[in-house]
């Protein structure tokens, strides 16, 4: 269990960097519009990380409300 849990924490931690990735270069392609597909793409794509994100945070948490 330790290693699946400490797996999910890696995975967790490599998620929000993508995501805090995908921050900056919105704001870069945003602030200079090129490529309205690209931006929507990029924008999807942090929107699934923010959802696998929320999975992963739930899993991870005990649910102590009983």
């Amino acid at each position: 269990m330790l290693n699946d849990r400490d797996s999910m924490l890696r995975k967790l931690h490599e998620l929000r960097s993508e995501h805090r990735d995908l921050d900056t270069v919105i704001a870069r392609l945003v602030a200079h519009p090129m490529d309205q597909l690209q931006v929507q793409r990029l924008k999807k794509r942090k929107l699934l990380l923010k959802d696998e994100i929320s999975w992963l945070e739930s899993r991870l948490i005990p649910d102590n409300i009983a």
